[in-house]
């Protein structure tokens, strides 16, 4: 096994509010732009309920993540903390693959739901439009961090003016604000409700993102904890808002937030929509690149894989075969499918995560210079997961 090249590493470049952006981008145009129909369809007016009980699992886990990160910097991000965790390489890279295809099946998730705003702008055939934006995407990652998490945080900045402005909308179209419904009062609200939760929890997929930008972080054991509780915390906040004015507007469709507008606004409102869920594209492509070098340093996956690029000192090749397998699974899957198993997934993998945390705590306290997750997050965390992919079954 060959030793990796230390010498030709990634370039820390990234400070803490580019990456809170970073984040933002990939949690919000995944969410709100994609998955909010489907929730509302489970959960009816108990909808922003649904989503703070989804951005309360999400947040119990992000401080697992901000732990592990702020502990061990490093770009395979879930698949090192496993291994640090467990202390086994075969479970670690068995995590990696569950990653892969995790990130593949989120990213094509939010490919197939940019197609709802781009074919109001574009009268192309389906398939053209996904190679397009797969590809361009593709281009972009390729092109140096620097430039392309700025874009990520630029399309981020728009997609969040966007949202304010449907919160604006759609709570000038409220006939009355009569919130009495979004309490579930029965047994099967709640059901409803808590089945929404788990769809609303795709909306959340993107903090675990930052921490496979650890080697490219400036200062990693301070920024990598606060720009994932800070994404975290921001999104949970924009979401509640944006479905309770939704729901207030009583104007659902089947694409929630272009019904809140009229006429030659819906346009302008498809291309914020259509950059919003875009920009979710190239943030789970990059993500999927460092999972493919990180895994490829660790002599887990092909030597190629790590390569660097000698002036933009990306992973070109990890970021080819990422869009690559982004495009496959986007073509093959179709996307109410791909909603619920990115979930499953995802939940399964924090999980294991969650626990891993919680195994290192029980071998002894955490670095005085790391961030300290409060001592009952890990296994707290880890029975969130658990119960909202049983509710899931039961509901």
């Amino acid at each position: 096994m060959s030793t990796p090249q230390h010498a030709a590493g990634l370039r820390r470049v990234l400070t803490l509010w580019p990456l809170i952006f970073y984040g933002l981008g990939v949690i919000v145009g995944a969410g709100i732009y994609v998955a909010l129909g489907a929730v509302l369809r489970r959960a009816g007016e108990t909808a922003p309920l649904s989503f703070l009980l989804a951005g309360v699992t999400a947040g119990l886990t992000g401080l697992c993540y901000a732990e592990l990160a702020g502990r061990f910097p490093e770009a395979s991000g879930g698949v090192a903390y496993v291994r640090h965790g467990f202390g086994s390489d075969r479970l670690s890279q068995l995590t990696g693959l569950a990653m892969t295809l995790a990130v593949a099946v989120s990213a094509a998730s939010i490919a197939s739901g940019t197609i709802q705003y781009l074919t109001i702008l574009l009268k192309l055939p389906v398939p053209l439009l996904m190679t397009l934006m797969i590809g361009g995407f593709t281009a972009i990652a390729m092109m140096g961090v620097g430039a392309s998490v700025g874009l990520a945080g630029a399309v981020g900045a728009i997609e969040i003016a966007g949202l304010v402005v449907a919160v604006c909308a759609g709570l000038l179209a409220a006939p009355d604000f009569n919130m009495t419904g979004m309490i579930p009062s029965t047994l099967p609200g709640w059901g409803g409700t808590v089945a929404g939760a788990f769809i609303a929890f795709f909306a959340f997929i993107g903090f675990e993102t930052l921490a496979n930008m650890g080697e490219e972080v400036k200062d990693p054991r301070r920024t990598l904890p606060l720009g994932i509780l800070g994404a975290v915390g921001i999104s949970v906040g924009l979401y509640v808002l944006v479905v309770t004015a939704v729901v207030l507007s009583d104007r659902a469709t089947a694409n929630p937030l272009a019904g809140l507008f009229e006429g030659n606004v819906i346009s302008v409102f498809a291309i914020v929509g259509a950059l919003a869920v875009g920009n979710g594209v190239l943030v789970q492509i990059m993500m999927l690149a460092r999972l493919f070098y990180g895994m490829a340093n660790r002599g887990q996956l092909p030597g190629f894989l790590r390569r660097i690029h000698p002036s933009t000192q990306t992973p070109v090749s990890a970021t080819l075969l990422a869009g690559a397998i982004v495009l496959l699974v986007t073509v093959a899957v179709p996307f109410e499918r791909l909603l619920a198993l990115s979930n499953a997934i995802t939940l399964a993998i924090f999980t294991l995560v969650n626990l891993a945390l919680w195994k290192l705590r029980l071998q002894g306290p955490p670095p005085d210079d790391s961030f300290h997750a409060p001592a009952w997050a890990p296994p707290v965390a880890a029975a969130s997961c658990l119960a909202l992919m049983a509710c899931e079954v039961m509901f």
